[in-house]
């Protein structure tokens, strides 16, 4: 239903003036306008996400990816509009999570934001609705090879609904536990990224190891180079967005988190791509890539709390800390196969602990309104305290509440995630959609010897077929 709202223009600025119930809002329109276009930047974050995690694989699963992410957009935003921004965002909910006020999105239109009341809330709606979005499509790579499509869909619902919205709340609401007791987390270090690594990491140990898992068989290199620069491209160029359009204004702190988001993944992909060199004497483009993106992941969290000579030492970190990390999945034996959790997990642990030690008040001050105890630079040693209890609370929560909900799907008839072998087998776009990335894919690389031999004597179909042609 349409809603009459009452709003004038300034003729001496770009401000809108709106009445809401006799009391006088100002609106920035150049504030509106930069939040409205970092929301088309972290959508197209969404399918590089897609087109990473393709390039990555194997060519028979590479379509899936991409159907994934754009499935996820399409069921996150149904799920924000029937309560997700209310469960997020609703200011008569608790320090957990909110409440259904805003549920179906009633009340939410031109009514000052929780973020800014600089603009109206249907803007800080529709950008969040972003973050949300990309979050569970991070973690639902971790299906990558071995599973089912169907059940993912419902999965992304419910996982949005139990595991994003209430991290989200306590993180950004202003009656959230970790707002409150002075959390730094200015684009999502815990709601995106350590809550989709974690739940990637669940995923993982949940489906179990791909067939022919430490053998030869998936020593495979990335199918498609170029889609792995593609999404790390679509990526970076959205992460503009996603850390400066957290400012919620066009205004210096803004400006700062762009400068520092391109210098934190510069020098992330730098130093993943020397580590890999010292191996394989190679110039590695995917290297690059990978550090480019744990860069990007680990200056979320501080990307309006530091500075740009603190944002190097960001990247020389999370490029190495990261890069290590790919090593626990043969430590503790679990496939993930696309190692989201040592970029993502690891990388937004890593941004919340340094965010401790080198955020300023004066960064932070750079919009001309927010007040910050600041981290160790600023001698607040506490600070340090409350980052790890969000890493730890952000981690705890999403493996917990991840895993009872693939384990509780899992008796259900039809929502078991894990494929078949002979899906595994044919690759999952085959299996699961009937279409494919390219016009040939061939899977007999991927089939052990005997069933290769198997194949190769079976006779065609036309000849199988012939005998029962001719007793008819």
């Amino acid at each position: 239903m349409a809603m009459a709202v009452n709003i004038t223009y300034a003729t001496a600025s770009n401000d809108m003036v709106h009445n809401v119930d006799g009391t006088d809002f100002v609106y920035n329109a150049g504030d509106i306008a930069w939040t409205l276009a970092s929301t088309a930047l972290v959508w197209i974050m969404i399918p590089g996400v897609g087109y990473l995690y393709s390039g990555l694989l194997r060519r028979k699963n590479a379509l899936n990816q991409l159907w994934l992410c754009m499935v996820t957009v399409g069921v996150v935003s149904f799920q924000w509009y029937i309560w997700g921004y209310s469960l997020a965002f609703s200011e008569t909910g608790n320090a957990f999570i909110g409440d259904l006020k805003y549920a179906a999105l009633v009340g939410v239109l031109d009514a000052p934001s929780m973020g800014s009341t600089r603009i109206p809330a249907i803007v800080f709606c529709v950008y969040q609705l972003m973050f949300a979005a990309i979050t569970p499509m991070l973690a639902v790579g971790a299906i990558a090879e071995r599973g089912r499509l169907g059940p993912m869909m419902v999965f992304v619902f419910i996982w949005s609904t139990l595991v994003y919205d209430p991290i989200a709340n306590w993180t950004w609401n202003a009656n959230g536990w970790s707002f409150k007791i002075g959390g730094l987390d200015f684009a999502g270090g815990t709601p995106v990224h350590i809550s989709s690594g974690t739940a990637a990491l669940a995923i993982s140990i949940y489906l179990g190891k791909r067939r022919g898992y430490g053998t030869e068989r998936l020593a495979y290199k990335p199918h498609n180079s170029s889609y792995v620069v593609l999404g790390t491209a679509l990526l970076w160029f959205g992460w503009f967005g996603f850390n400066g359009g957290s400012a919620l204004s066009a205004n210096m702190r803004a400006a700062n988190a762009c400068i520092i988001t391109n210098l934190a993944a510069s020098v992330a992909g730098l130093t993943w791509m020397l580590w890999d060199y010292r191996l394989e004497r190679k110039w590695s483009v995917v290297g690059f890539c990978s550090g480019g993106i744990v860069g990007l992941v680990a200056i979320t969290p501080a990307s309006g709390f530091v500075g740009p000579s603190a944002s190097v030492a960001f990247g020389v970190v999370a490029g190495t800390v990261c890069n290590f990390a790919t090593k626990l999945k043969f430590i503790f034996n679990y496939d993930d196969p696309l190692d989201i959790f040592a970029s993502h997990g690891v990388g937004g642990m890593v941004g919340n602990i340094l965010t401790a030690l080198f955020a300023q008040k004066q960064v932070a001050a750079l919009d001309g309104f927010s007040v910050i105890n600041g981290g160790w630079i600023d001698h607040n040693w506490v600070q340090l305290g409350y980052q790890l209890a969000d890493c730890c609370a952000g981690f705890g929560y999403s493996l917990v509440m991840t895993t009872l909900i693939l384990w509780v799907m899992h008796f259900i008839p039809g929502l078991r995630l894990r494929a078949t072998e002979e899906a595994e087998i044919v690759g999952i776009d085959d299996a699961e959609m009937g279409e494919f990335a390219y016009d040939y894919v061939g899977i007999d690389a991927d089939l052990g010897p005997k069933e290769s031999e198997m194949r190769a004597e079976s006779p065609p179909l036309a000849e199988k077929e012939e005998p029962h042609a001719h007793h008819a």
